[in-house]
């Protein structure tokens, strides 16, 4: 009796992790950190609007390297990391690597009052109906940030508010490469 349960959890737990990610659920690595089928995968260039007017394109589309930051005013975790990078960005500069923020499924006044108040003083586009987030990145929701490469390769993905080291990191490891 005990073994017949005992297969049974192994099966439901398989179940789940397969149902998990073929519908598009956060899959873990050996080390228990998400990982992404995104990572080593040349991505789409986007233009989108910018957030207060003027377009803003991919950058790896003018062969620089980015980190993509993804977005919204009504999200609680970010309403906590933006702040923190906008300070971060402002205080050290991150030449050659150009931060983009990406504001996902938003009102644009609520996007705008926000920057305005975290200061944001690097790029932000405007992605209203998610096309970008959703569609091409597969974001179900925010925030998330992406490292690209100059060449539109997705180096790492880091799923919820990105740390400040985590960042540096990221825009450390692109500087020198």
């Amino acid at each position: 009796m005990m073994i017949s349960i005992g297969i049974g959890v192994v099966l439901a737990i398989a179940l789940i992790a397969v149902v998990s990610a073929l519908t598009g659920g956060k899959v873990t690595s050996g080390n228990g950190l998400p990982t992404s089928k995104l990572v080593g995968q040349h991505v789409k260039a986007f233009t989108l609007d910018g957030l207060n007017g003027g377009v803003e394109k991919s950058p790896w589309t003018e062969g620089r390297a980015s980190v993509l930051v993804f977005f919204a005013s009504y999200c609680g975790p970010c309403k906590g990391e933006m702040p923190k990078i906008a300070k971060y960005i402002r205080t050290h500069s991150p030449n050659p690597v150009e931060v983009l923020a990406v504001d996902a499924d938003d009102k644009r006044s609520f996007a705008q009052a926000m920057i305005k108040t975290d200061d944001v003083t690097f790029p932000v586009a405007f992605d209203p109906n998610g096309v970008v987030t959703t569609a091409e990145f597969g974001f179900p929701d925010v925030p998330e940030s992406v490292l690209v490469s100059a060449k539109g390769v997705v180096k790492q993905v880091h799923f919820g508010a990105i740390p400040k080291d985590t960042l540096a990191s990221w825009i450390k490891g692109l500087k020198s490469a």
